[in-house]
Parts: structure tokens; sequence; C-alpha cells
């Protein structure tokens, strides 16, 4: 919506020639059949967005009412809503933060209104996400104008699970995020020519979400991660910077994670800060970093009596022994160093987020610490080619998924250890769900000789069968090599026939050698279940002994059921443990 209610920016969606995929339920009788539109990777046709904005009042009129009993009449006081379409092609369904242009909520993302409502910035992105083009358009007219446009060699990103450019429509100038330096920073261009004017900040250290922006008072809010020496780079903190410049100035100095609740007046904000292992406290906070006002102390003290136990945060070297990489691990609350345990790796590889998720205190993180209690040592670590750090990290296996961090993984579990003999490396296994179970799948069959054990639910195991944006985006568009071409080569004897081929783990069921559950529900309509069919159908070929768990009329999110929880930890009880699950085992009534 436009800032006076008067006018709505939005899109026709174009899905007409966009190919289908197909599912249905299992029931008595006939089942129901679900049908819709679906793009893949290397399709000719994807969802494009025609850009318009509806005007609701006429020109040069405001807070007209329809005359009296006159609901229907289309008299000139009571106008049909007018629709101008903006004068520019189609655009790709992309936006600069997510896989799509509209969030979850309905709000159309990567859009911003001038205060009259005349204009409308917008940014325009490339199918494959290299290219972010700035547009300013016209609201009366429909014409557009281009003010800047960034190009980059992997894939742009606007900020951190939120946008960061904003337009100062009163300066005629715009906030612009880039990662040309290989740290994300904030930058300022002139509105009209699209020229640098100056750089806002700087350093080996990422802006991660610019929150507020005082136009007036000429001040921004962002927050940031990783320019203090000696702190966790996956600690948030707010910080505000004058928009001429200048040192930006911490404003939630405690050394935790914190996170943020701003006012609607966005004057006032509430801090609450903790990391994974110590509870923290929450105060109100002024935009100008005045004296704080305590609000609450967290009391775990229940916790504690019931026998809970914090997970434990390490940092290790990555692949390339220089860059450092920060988890957690989770020990069984009875922990006796006397005793060898088996070690189990979760992981979701990213690209867009992962495997720990928030540094903030939590009193569960999934099932982690249960599995702890059955008597394994659990290790989760942020791999290189996930987000929250430099440029170069993030992109470090751009073209490559079947990578999925898997070496820094490794490499990880082998330093902890080193320096702690009570860790079994000769009993090491694997799971996680969608993205994980893609990585776990691809970490049996790449690394055999660490890997024993892997649970995989809901994988898309070949990324040419899971949706485009995904695809497109971290592994690049799909290029099909001819029969001929000297670029192809071969891959362990296989013959290389796309630039995907790299990542598809169905073309690696041959190197299955430990024991491998595949689990998938029917009614998947994020990864469709024919991605675990594909692996299926592959093993079956290279005559593999593995599991397989389908649940029928089951959607992607049934990786935390209590069914399937049971069957994971029972599976590597019985074939990491060499120990017989507890058939007596319930969970209790009150959990769902």
């Amino acid at each position: 919506w436009s800032p006076d209610s008067r006018r709505i920016a939005t899109f026709r969606h174009d899905s007409r020639q966009v190919e289908e995929m197909f599912l249905y339920d299992t029931r008595v009788g006939h089942p129901r059949l679900d049908q819709w539109k679906y793009p893949l990777p290397g399709d000719e046709h994807i969802f494009m967005i025609e850009r318009v904005v509806i005007h609701l009042d006429p020109p040069n009129s405001r807070n007209t009412r329809s005359p009296r009993n006159s609901r229907n009449s289309r008299s000139p006081r009571n106008p049909r809503p007018r629709l101008v379409r903006l004068n520019m092609p189609a655009d790709p369904h992309r936006s600069t933060t997510a896989d799509h242009v509209a969030d979850f909520d309905g709000t159309f993302l990567d859009v911003q209104w001038r205060d009259d409502g005349s204009e409308l910035a917008f940014i325009s992105s490339s199918r494959d996400h290299k290219t972010a083009q700035l547009r300013i358009a016209d609201a009366e007219t429909g014409e557009v104008r281009d003010v800047l446009r960034e190009d980059v060699a992997t894939y742009y990103e606007s900020g951190y699970n939120n946008q960061n450019w904003f337009v100062l429509w009163s300066r005629n100038e715009v906030i612009w995020f880039s990662a040309r330096d290989d740290w994300g920073h904030l930058y300022v261009y002139d509105l009209g020519s699209g020229a640098l004017k100056r750089r806002l900040t700087a350093g080996d250290w990422p802006v991660l979400q610019l929150q507020q922006v005082d136009e007036q008072g000429g001040w921004i809010y962002f927050t940031a991660s990783g320019s203090k020496e000696g702190r966790d780079p996956y600690f948030h903190h707010l910080y505000r910077l004058s928009l001429d410049g200048g040192e930006p100035e911490l404003l939630t100095p405690q050394p935790a994670h914190h996170s943020l609740s701003w006012s609607d007046s966005g004057r006032y904000f509430v801090d609450s800060w903790s990391t994974p292992d110590q509870p923290g406290a929450s105060v109100l906070r002024d935009r100008e970093g005045g004296e704080p006002l305590p609000l609450e102390q967290t009391d775990i003290s229940a916790l504690l009596d019931a026998g809970w136990v914090a997970p434990i945060p390490f940092t290790v070297k990555a692949r390339d022994q220089i860059t450092d990489l920060y988890g957690l691990m989770y020990r069984p609350s009875d922990f006796n160093p006397r005793r060898t345990y088996p070690v189990l790796n979760y992981l979701y590889p990213g690209p867009q987020a992962g495997s720990v998720g928030s540094r903030r205190f939590r009193a569960s993180r999934g099932d982690k610490q249960a599995l702890a209690e059955l008597g394994f040592i659990v290790v989760e670590v942020d791999a290189m080619g996930t987000p929250g750090r430099s440029k170069s990290f993030h992109d470090a296996y751009y073209g490559d998924m079947g990578d999925n961090g898997l070496p820094d993984q490794i490499a990880a579990i082998r330093q902890l250890a080193a320096q702690r003999p009570w860790m079994d490396l000769e009993r090491v296994g694997i799971w996680g769900h969608s993205g994980g179970g893609f990585a776990s799948t691809g970490g049996i069959l790449r690394y055999p000789e660490f890997y024993k054990v892997a649970v995989s639910s809901a994988g898309n195991h070949d990324n040419r069968n899971y949706e485009d944006d995904w695809g497109e985006k971290w592994q690049g568009l799909l290029v099909t090599y001819p029969e001929t071409t000297a670029d192809a080569g071969s891959d362990g004897g296989r013959r290389v026939t796309t630039n995907y081929d790299n990542q598809a783990n169905q073309l690696l069921a041959g190197e299955l050698q430990g024991k491998l559950l595949l689990a998938h529900g029917m009614l998947d309509d994020n990864v469709h279940p024919s991605s675990t069919l594909l692996m299926v159908d592959a093993l079956i070929e290279a005559e593999k002994d593995f599991d397989l768990l389908i649940l029928p009329n089951a959607r992607h999110g049934f990786g935390n059921s209590r069914y399937f929880m049971l069957r994971r930890w029972n599976y590597f009880i019985e074939h990491l443990m060499g120990a017989a699950p507890d058939d007596e085992f319930r969970f209790a009534d009150n959990i769902p």
C-alpha cells in the first residue's frame, strides 16, 4: 500500500505456460489428485510478474464519498479503480532476499513507495539472481527509469533475511547494500544519476539488517556481527550511524546474541540478549543509546532442577585449516569421560541457512539433546557455504551443491575428537531433513569411510527436480552439454551431461556402503517425493541394500513427528550402537 492508502503496488502473476506437478492422497476408493504449477531448473517457462499500480481514487481527488443508496454506481463520485501497468517487460518471479517476490504474509518484496505515493522504487532481479536493477516508476503514467544496477558472478542478495536498500526521497539518495569487497556493507548513491556518493560502513564484518531509518534526523540503525574481536561472529548487535558517515555506535554492548523488538514509533526497542549456553536478560533502550530500563532476567532454575544441560559451544578450523567454524556439541547428562560414544552429525547445509540457527538461548534445539541422552555425542557446525559471514565464505561451493559443506563437517568432528578420546570416529552417523536429507545422503555416498549410518528425510536429492529458483540461484542456470563437447569431461568414470550432475545423489548410488534410511511424505508439495524415488530407483539398479519409509498423506514437515523421530532414534541405536531399541518406549501424552 502507498503511505496514503490511495494506491496499491502489486503484480499480475503469469503461470500460463508453466508445467505442472502431481500428487495423490491415500484413501479408500479413488485417490484425490493434487495438481499445481511448479517450474524446474532449465524449464523454458517460469513464473513471471507484470508490475502494476492500482489507483483507488480518481486523479487529484481524495476521500470522495459515494452517493447514498448508490452502492454499485459508477458515477465520477464513485469511480472504478484504475490499473496502471508499468512500462517495462515482465520480470522473473524473483526477489533479492527470498525464493519468491512475495513474502509468506503476502508482502510485496523489494518495493518502496515515495511518501506522497507519486513514485515507486523497486528492484528487478534476473532469473539467475546475478543482476539486481533498481528502478523508479511514475505511479500515474507507468513510465520507468533505471537508477543503478549491480552484477555479480554468483548471486546478489540485498541483506540477511531482509532487504537493506532504502530510498531517501527527501535527500534524492538511496542506501544500497553490496558485498563487492567480500563483506556486506552500505553505500549511498544519487537517486537521479545513479552515481556513488559515499560509503557508509566498512570492515571485515557484515552488515546484516537495516532496521530503522531516521531520514529527518539523519540516522540509520542496523544489526551487524563479527565487528568485535573475540566475540562469536554469529552474535548480532545493533549499531547506529549518521547518514553522513563516521564510526558506527554500538547500542547493545553485552557480548551475546541480541534479539530486538521495536516500538511502533521507532524511538524505543526491547533488547533481549543471551547465548546458547547462558540465559540472558531483557531491557528497554532508546535509540539514542540512553540508560536502559531493566525488564526481566531469565530464570532457568526449573530447567536445571529437571536435569537440563546446556550445549557446548566450540570453534574449529574449516577444510582450509585457516577459517574458523563455530558449532555446538551435545553430551549426555550422565556423561562419563572413561566411556566412548558414537558420534551423530546433524546438518542443514544451507546455502540460505546453517545447521546451528540462532545463537540465542533455547531450552531445546530440536531433539539433539534427546539423542545425546540415548548415549551419543551430537555435533552441529555452520560450515562454509552458509550465510552470516563473508561473501566468499557463503560462496564456498556455489555451482557445486553436492559439496554441502561436508568436508567442513568431517574436519570439525576430527578436530574435536583429537582432543576428546571419548568420541568414537569408527561410529559416526549423519542425519538431516529437506536440504539436510539431501546432504546426509550425499555424506554417506561421498565419504563412506567416515559416515557409517545416515537417516535422510524429505531430501531434494537432485535439484533438477526441485523448484527453479532454488537450483538456479545456488547451482546456476541449467546447462546441458552436447555429446561431443570436450567441456563435459567425466567424473570418476561417469559421463558429465549437465552442470547439475555434480550434485545429483542418485548418480552416486553405487558408492553406498553403510546403512541408509530414506524417508519421504507422499503429499510433500515442497520437495516432491520423486526426489527420493529417484534415489530409490538408482539404489535398486545398483543392487544396494537400504531402508525406505514412505509416509502416506504426510507433507514436508514430518521430520519432527513422533513416529519418524522414534524411527530415527532406533535406526541409530541399532546400526551405530549395535544395540536393540527399547520396544516399550512411548512418548508422554502431552508431547505433540
